[in-house]
């Protein structure tokens, strides 16, 4: 292969373009975005060594939190501001690359906020913004989370169209439009929407709290999105519910208007059973246990009489509904000591069976003559004069 061409290419267009770079400062573009290295890295050095350790020592965990997002995009954001200001100098490019490269760096410098900020919401939960929920509440929280998400997308998209100076008026003025085909179109979508805002102002159930829906699955709320809600159940299955149904549904919240749940204990004792007794037992089981509320007080409630037994119910107040399960366990276990203590018979389902006898026996010739009597008659059997007719 003959590189000779190529030689003569490459030379023939370093010495055309040599000349017109240097009509550009080229020397001066690369100083400015040198020393903008050097600003960029003296950022970098102020953020980790003064902001943050200050911040650090401080007892709010805000402005550590805040430090440590504005980090990275500031330090990127000075070297692109180097770039944008190297791109500027005049004289200025020939077009297109006059408009292309400051709109290019303005974009990128958009670019690293719009996805810092984002990733920083979608990664806010209980952990790591505690300060904002003991403010607010769960829901409220993940609800304005969500939120703000939509927003910044959109604030992007239209502050992007702007740095490229696009015409936003032919596309406000299609909106209408284009408007009703989305709606046409993502309809089950719009109504999962709106279904988490009606629920939202409505506060039917917040983050945190144990509802029973309509279909009876049972479990704690998670998490109250936009499109959807999220519902942890006690063997730790996550059911993900539609908003447009759970605002059109009957929901009982086990968590409101108070945190605190009554349990009931079912208990058979038997008929012979001192009754003033068992419920003095119930009730000492009750004040032992540490793990109930003491207000309001135990009671002991007998309901009916069963074939078995006497019917009653121990009724006790727990701190939450997540220790129905727990309270409930440990509460049958200490009735079930204390009844065996003090000799309570716990009784279990019995018949009681009476025979009758009869002396007299039975006279069979009479049963058999009676039976013969009421037999059905045989067919007679054809005669052999008959058969020849």
């Amino acid at each position: 292969m003959d590189f000779s061409i190529l030689t003569q290419t490459f030379t023939h267009w370093f010495n055309t373009t040599l000349p017109a770079l240097t009509h550009y400062h080229c020397g001066q573009r690369f100083t400015i975005i040198c020393l903008y290295i050097i600003l960029s890295k003296a950022t970098d050095i102020v953020i980790c060594k003064v902001l943050l350790r200050i911040a650090i020592r401080t007892s709010f965990d805000v402005d550590e939190h805040f430090v440590r997002f504005i980090h990275r995009p500031a330090v990127l954001s000075v070297f692109l501001l180097g770039l944008l200001h190297a791109v500027l100098v005049e004289p200025a490019f020939p077009s297109p690359w006059q408009t292309a490269l400051p709109n290019v760096i303005k974009t990128l410098i958009l670019a690293i906020w719009w996805i810092a900020l984002i990733r920083e919401i979608t990664v806010m939960n209980g952990n790591n913004t505690g300060w904002a929920i003991r403010k607010i509440d769960k829901t409220r929280f993940y609800m304005l989370k969500n939120i703000s998400r939509i927003i910044l997308l959109f604030i992007g998209i239209i502050w992007g169209l702007i740095i490229w100076d696009v015409n936003l008026t032919p596309l406000f003025a299609s909106a209408g439009i284009v408007g009703i085909a989305i709606a046409l179109a993502a309809k089950d979508t719009l109504a999962n929407f709106f279904g988490g805002i009606a629920l939202f102002t409505d506060a039917a159930y917040k983050v945190g709290d144990y509802i029973i829906l309509e279909s009876g699955e049972r479990g704690e709320v998670v998490e109250l999105g936009i499109r959807s809600t999220k519902i942890k159940t006690r063997d730790d299955v996550m059911i993900t519910i539609p908003n447009s149904i759970m605002s059109t549904t009957k929901i009982i919240n086990q968590s409101a208007p108070q945190t605190s749940y009554r349990i009931r204990i079912n208990v058979h004792v038997s008929y012979n059973s001192n009754l003033r007794e068992v419920e003095k037992a119930l009730l000492r089981v009750a004040e032992s246990h540490q793990a109930l509320e003491k207000k309001p007080e135990p009671r002991v409630r007998f309901r009916r009489f069963d074939e078995s037994g006497i019917f009653l119910q121990l009724l006790v107040w727990i701190e939450e509904p997540a220790q129905r399960g727990l309270q409930t366990h440990n509460l049958l276990k200490m009735i079930h000591i204390a009844f065996k203590e003090r000799g309570i018979e716990i009784p279990f389902p019995q018949r009681t069976l009476h025979f009758e006898t009869n002396n007299r026996e039975p006279d069979l010739s009479n049963d058999l003559s009676s039976d013969l009597a009421h037999a059905p008659h045989a067919p007679h059997a054809p005669h052999a004069s008959d058969s020849g007719k």
